[in-house]
């Protein structure tokens, strides 16, 4: 049996997804899987289900706060996953916060652009993510498209395009970046991580399949999970290591979701493959 302090604790902070494939359900239910402690800070509330976004109601900056103080004054944590934050002061208030208590592993998802290709945020977000909570994050997440609009160039259409735009990714003041290739044709599924040591391809083979909804929630909650597992490493290799294995992870619940029957739309990832 695991002894109280080896189970990490991970937090979330992003918006709620009631259809439970993407955002906030989506997050918990990877830490779990990947056997860590999950606690939550919510900055919206959206409706939406397998077939679309109807709706958003954001969560006010000072409440937001609020969570963050509730969740940081009494749990120890280990990693934290950031998701979408549209606003400049919402990133100032969750950097404000993390600064103050500081786990070991924060991961970005940089969510700005949906899978129709719509911008999701203002340039005052954008500014936000690039410039406040991008260099607060160890790891980040971009997918093509995302990175594009990070560093205001065209969306990589090849793997040579990847390794190009790598370099200007990691000079915006993440150590780690991950940046996925899921958006380019072929057979497989290239991703690039950047490392401080160096640059590496994980890659896996493509998935036939329309339950994507939340995976890219699902992966960047999946590699805080690894990470936490992690501590304090000491050599590069072993963040490689855990962000490998969150990928594989991911594609194990990419295979498996078509034993789920969830929705009309693009239905989601089966997070707990390994137990139903």
């Amino acid at each position: 049996m695991s002894s109280p302090s080896s189970i990490p604790r991970v937090l979330t902070i992003a918006g709620s997804d009631p259809s439970g494939g993407a955002g906030i359900q989506a997050d918990l239910k990877t830490f779990s899987a990947l056997s860590c402690y999950g606690a939550s800070v919510i900055t919206a509330l959206t409706a939406q289900n397998t077939q679309g976004v109807r709706g958003v109601e954001p969560v006010s900056a000072g409440f937001i706060a609020e969570q963050l103080d509730a969740v940081l004054d009494d749990i120890p944590l280990d990693a934290v996953k950031i998701g979408m934050v549209a606003s400049l002061e919402v990133a100032e208030v969750i950097a404000r916060a993390l600064a103050a208590r500081r786990p070991r592993w924060v991961v970005l998802d940089p969510v700005m652009v949906a899978k129709s290709g719509d911008v999701l945020v203002d340039d005052a977000g954008i500014r936000a993510v690039r410039d406040v909570l991008v260099p607060l994050a160890d790891v980040i997440t971009p997918n093509l498209p995302e990175a594009a609009v990070l560093l205001d160039a065209p969306t990589p259409a090849t793997m040579a395009d990847m390794e190009a735009l790598v370099p200007r990714l990691t000079r915006l003041g993440a150590p780690y970046a991950l940046l996925k290739g899921g958006h380019l044709d072929g057979a497989e599924c290239p991703d690039l991580l950047a490392t401080p040591e160096r640059h590496e391809w994980i890659s896996a083979p493509r998935i036939a399949t329309h339950n994507l909804h939340g995976t890219g929630c699902s992966l960047s909650s999946a590699i805080a999970a690894t990470l936490a597992h992690l501590g304090d490493p000491s050599v590069d290799a072993d963040a490689v290591s855990a962000i490998a294995e969150a990928k594989r992870w991911l594609h194990t619940a990419l295979e498996a979701s078509d034993r789920l029957d969830v929705g009309q739309g693009c239905g989601p990832v089966h997070h707990f493959h390994a137990w139903w």
